[in-house]
């Protein structure tokens, strides 16, 4: 069987690169999800993950990560963490124990600290220095505006599949809150016997779908990724739409247990994909009018703006 590897955003096509090798070298899915992330969480230059996140309401950096084990479909998660390097390596060591897979707050950074996790303070001085600018004003905040979750789906040559996410949340965002990142189903989703997929964007809207979880639903139904992923995000967008008026900023990925990828977006969105068949390439999804996707390969990585 050969392996796999799809994240969100341009930001993440070094970490793709890394873990496409580490596939190839015969690693576990999950350790290749897990390093594909921490690419962009040691990135100072990326604003929405990690080190160099952008602050809450207060000025203080607070992350949030998930993973899920497709075999076992055992998963972990931490929510509101401060001070530490890895939410996705965190969230991943919680997956084993029977209870106590969610920690959030002061619980999820005692754990970090008994476990040995590295402490980091994720605030750099760019990041402080646009949240002094923005302090106290009145804005309207919307999904990508510094706040691109980066998500990996992997499948290795065993069969075994993951899902990994970590974002540092809404810029400004009120003291203690989450998103759909860190929430199963929502978030990010894993079974090794069907597919996985994982979702970017406005986190209350995504919660409201449970995005990612239909989306494996269908391919459990005979779907393949590419219809899963629109069929998922075009019935959340229209039902959005005609409960509440308005439609939001979503994307999603799905990875096949055969490798296959799929996408579903409202909005135009890089992402990056490699295989044992296919290097590492960047692509840029658009929602078309019929709401199928329209994806493409791109040639020129520097033509791409959005992270």
């Amino acid at each position: 069987m050969g392996y796999a590897i799809l994240s969100t955003w341009k930001m993440s096509f070094q970490g793709v690169c890394e873990a496409s090798c580490l596939l190839k070298d015969h690693a576990s899915a999950g350790d290749a999800a897990v390093r594909c992330i921490q690419c962009t969480e040691d990135n100072p230059a990326f604003v929405s993950v990690g080190y160099g996140g952008l602050p809450d309401e207060n000025g203080r950096v607070f992350l949030d990560g998930g993973f899920m084990d497709g075999d076992t479909l055992k998963f972990g998660a931490v929510g509101a963490l401060e001070g530490f390097r890895s939410p996705v390596a965190i969230a991943r060591s919680l997956k084993d124990s029977n209870f106590n897979n969610f920690l959030v707050g002061k619980g999820a950074e005692a754990y970090a600290e008994a476990a040995g996790f590295e402490k980091r303070d994720n605030l750099t001085p760019e990041s402080r220095a646009r949240y002094l600018k923005d302090k106290g004003k009145t804005q309207n905040l919307f999904s990508y505006d510094g706040h691109d979750t980066i998500c990996a789906l992997a499948l290795d040559e065993n069969g075994s599949m993951c899902a990994g996410v970590s974002t540092s949340g809404l810029y400004l965002k009120k003291a203690g809150r989450l998103g759909d990142s860190p929430v199963i189903g929502s978030g990010f989703y894993a079974d090794s016997a069907i597919g996985a997929a994982a979702a970017t964007g406005v986190g209350e809207e995504i919660m409201k779908g449970v995005l990612s979880f239909r989306a494996v639903m269908y391919l459990r139904s005979g779907m393949t990724p590419m219809q899963a992923a629109e069929t998922a995000v075009r019935e959340l967008k229209e039902d959005l739409a005609n409960r509440l008026g308005r439609t939001s900023s979503i994307s999603l990925i799905v990875l096949g247990n055969d490798g296959t990828f799929g996408v579903g977006t409202t909005i135009e969105f890089p992402f990056a994909y490699a295989s044992d068949t296919e290097p590492p390439t960047l692509y840029l999804a658009n929602a078309g009018s019929d709401g199928r996707t329209v994806i493409t390969r791109v040639e020129d990585p520097a033509t791409v703006t959005q992270d």
